[in-house]
């Protein structure tokens, strides 16, 4: 009798090698003789489906109509799989804050440009009504770099003193262009270099960004939004996740000006946010935002879509824009016009073009940077000329920069915003209201933010900024945040394979552009599209702090509120066997055992070219490890070493040599710091504490002490001769070393 049997899974996971079917959303005990028809139905299969029935139909007439009938329970069960995956964004009114009160000093910024702006004076004074000792640093654009930056902070720090409460920035409502990179608004690039100048004097205090008229509340409430401050959310976004433990928030004041019950909301939420993190303040009250599921439930489309004309497809030779082209192809459109900066040259493009062709639609495969706004000015000119205007745009160009914050250059906004939000933009110019449709493949990135991808989330978070404008002008316009299609696009490959691990799963490309149609055609808001495992994402997502954010969907509260799952019996089993290896080792082996575990990992999880790449004394969160990736790798550890380790263990255990300690501590609960047989043979002196000390001791004073000859010789006797190192490097040397040699060379024994 055939039975289903399950196949193996992948090593230490139950994770399968293979997607798993999708299942029928629950609705109560399924009758079996129900479930036998639809099978049947589903698979067209005449002869099951006469049995099902007891063979009192006609054959010829279930024969005419079984392919129908198919086709429509196909239409019911993808419909209902699309309705699992579509989201959007709403705003929930908030309480008012418990008190207004402030205390403590809090650092105003504020950019030259809003100097003598009434907004900005009023929420400015209104902290010092609140009780705030207020200090004001105005910030020109030549002193918005990251260094200046943090030289004029740390001097406001030293003449004022004391514990700063917070910082409050208005540089993220500045709509000017970068002085250096027009792409990118000095909102961003500002607000960029106040994060990393914060970071740089060691700060410990909630960084608050404001802007004015970035979000919309509601349709009545905000007609349109500012694109240039939304990216600011966007960017945001991901610094609470990068720097969860010094991340106030974003919050929105509206665009028209304020008044004192604006003001004191304000107040309110500096000193009692209750865990909000994206907040609106408007006339009727203080609003948090929120996703929320949007199932159309089998609704009609309210505005059919048919293609005509000629479709422009931005990014079109490149996989998402290859799914798109396909499906609009076979829908009968009469033009396409597929654009990317090679053109014809692209890998890929002949064989697309020429399947295209053979569905019937004509085919033009253009080179065209649409960050370059006079190509496209004259692709959209000469196609008006050959009678053959653009009459809808789907906008799928763009590009991805994976780089922690503490690392990010303006120059990478500049180069990732280029191709999105440019592009969009000059197509927004050149074409305005004169479109059937205007469609922006967005992202997630922009919607929640995504470590490492600072870049990328601002630049989609403008994209559905766009959207809105164009909607209160009454254009067309439709912006679907996705999340990562099967093997397509930026999600491809190890970045899609991380991102399945967070519970991210892929989405079939033919159900996705099936999504992108019912977007389109029921004339949308910016929607969310994305196949989410919540009770894997929320758990690392709210790992670091809590998200109001997805907090109201009823998975992600069960998710939250389950206990955790008991030790697995094969961990215990990982555990003893490493324990074991690790008594046949020496302290320092075994250091150097767990420091290649920790960095092989580490470097997995961010996707680093090496494991060398994870330095033993920098910290994970400088790595660009967030929430989520903290989690993965804590994962991947417990996996490895068959313990159970807690969800913040690479911020509880900020670098990998505390780590390594940590983790030592656990597996040889009995070894203690020192003393046994294996241990180092300085006593009670740790190997993490040496390397410490000796990476916080300058060159400079190792060479006045007499020290740094007799280092570099115990450096080439461990490991050969060194290569020059490059700049900032200097430590690598003494990171290479054993704890011995390190201790030697501190007491001047380098010959014994």
């Amino acid at each position: 009798v055939p039975a289903h049997v399950d196949l193996p899974t992948y090593a230490f996971q139950r994770r399968h090698y293979w997607p798993e079917a999708l299942a029928a959303p629950a609705a109560g005990t399924v009758d079996p003789v129900d479930a036998q028809f639809w099978e049947a139905v589903e698979g067209e299969n005449l002869d099951a489906l006469m049995r099902t029935l007891g063979g009192t139909q006609s054959e010829s007439a279930l024969q005419t109509v079984l392919p129908a009938l198919a086709s429509w329970r196909r239409e019911r069960r993808n419909g209902s799989v699309i309705d699992g995956w579509r989201y959007r964004i709403d705003w929930t009114p908030l309480a008012r804050a418990k008190s207004s009160s402030l205390s403590g000093q809090w650092i105003v910024l504020i950019p030259e440009a809003l100097r003598d702006d009434a907004t900005v004076l009023a929420c400015d004074a209104a902290l010092a009504e609140h009780g705030a000792r207020v200090t004001t640093l105005v910030v020109s654009a030549g002193e918005s770099d990251r260094d200046t930056l943090a030289g004029s902070i740390r001097r406001l720090l030293d003449a004022s003193g004391g514990e700063v409460a917070g910082v409050l920035s208005f540089l993220g409502a500045d709509e000017t262009p970068d002085p250096v990179h027009a792409a990118v608004p000095a909102a961003v690039t500002s607000t960029l270099a106040l994060v990393q100048a914060l970071d740089a004097v060691e700060l410990q205090a909630p960084l608050w960004c404001v802007t004015r008229g970035a979000v919309q509340v509601s349709e009545t409430t905000d007609r349109t939004v500012s694109v240039a401050q939304a990216q600011v959310w966007g960017m945001g976004r991901v610094v609470g996740l990068e720097r969860p433990g010094n991340w106030g928030g974003l919050i929105d004041l509206p665009a028209e000006g304020v008044d004192a019950r604006i003001t004191d909301s304000l107040c309110g939420i500096l000193s009692d946010a209750a865990g909000e993190d994206q907040v609106a303040v408007r006339t009727a009250g203080v609003f948090g935002r929120r996703l929320a599921r949007a199932p159309l439930n089998g609704a009609d489309p309210t505005a059919p879509w048919n293609a005509e004309g000629t479709v422009l497809i931005t990014g079109g030779t490149g996989a998402l824009g290859g799914h798109v082209a396909r499906w609009l192809a076979g829908r009968g459109a009469e033009r396409l016009v597929l654009t990317s900066r090679r053109g014809t040259a692209a890998p890929g493009a002949a064989e697309l073009e020429a399947e295209l062709t053979a569905l019937g639609t004509k085919v033009s495969v253009v080179a065209c940077d649409v960050s370059d706004r006079a190509q496209v000015a004259e692709l959209v000119g000469r196609l008006s000329q050959e009678g053959s205007p653009v009459r809808s745009v789907i906008h799928t160009a763009g590009i991805s920069d994976s780089v922690a914050l503490a690392d990010t250059e303006p120059a990478a906004f500049a180069d990732v915003l280029s191709g999105k939000t440019a592009g969009a933009a000059h197509l927004d110019e050149l074409l305005g209201g004169t479109l059937d449709a205007f469609v922006m493949f967005s992202s997630i990135a922009g919607v929640w933010g995504s470590a490492r991808q600072a870049a990328y989330a601002t630049a989609n978070a403008a994209l559905d900024a766009l959207a809105i404008r164009r909607r209160a002008q009454g254009w067309a316009a439709t912006s679907v945040a996705w999340g990562q299609w099967a093997d397509s696009g930026m999600a491809a490959g190890e970045t899609g394979e991380q991102l399945t691990r967070l519970g991210l799963a892929p989405m079939d490309p033919g159900l996705a552009v099936a999504a992108l149609q019912q977007a389109i055609e029921h004339d949308e808001a910016p929607i969310v599209t994305v196949d989410v495992d919540w009770s894997r994402f929320a758990t690392a997502f709210t790992t670091l702090r809590r998200s109001p954010l997805i907090a109201g969907l009823p998975e992600v509260r069960a998710a939250l509120t389950s206990t955790e799952e008991s030790a697995e019996t094969e961990g215990a089993g990982t555990a003893d066997a490493l324990t074991r290896r690790m008594l046949d080792l020496s302290g320092p082996e075994r250091d150097h055992l767990l420091l290649e575990l920790v960095q092989e990992r580490a470097a997995t999880v961010l996707r680093l070219d090496t494991p060398n790449a994870v330095r033993p004394n920098r910290a994970f969160r400088n790595l660009g490890f967030d929430s989520l990736t903290a989690v993965e790798l804590r994962n991947q550890l417990a996996e490895a070493t068959g313990l159970r380790l807690p969800a913040a263990l690479v911020f509880d255990h900020p670098t990998p040599t505390a780590l390594i300690t940590y983790l030592r501590g656990k597996l040889l609960p009995e070894a203690g710091r020192a003393g046994g047989e294996d241990s180092v043979a300085y006593g009670d002196v740790d190997e993490a504490v040496v390397r410490s000390a000796l990476a916080s001791v300058p060159l400079d004073r190792l060479r006045a002490a007499g020290l740094l000859d007799t280092l570099m010789t115990l450096a080439d006797e461990h490991g050969g001769a060194l290569a020059p190192s490059p700049a900032g490097d200097d430590n690598d040397s003494i990171d290479e070393m054993d704890a011995e040699s390190l201790i030697q060379m501190a007491l001047g024994n380098g010959d014994s």
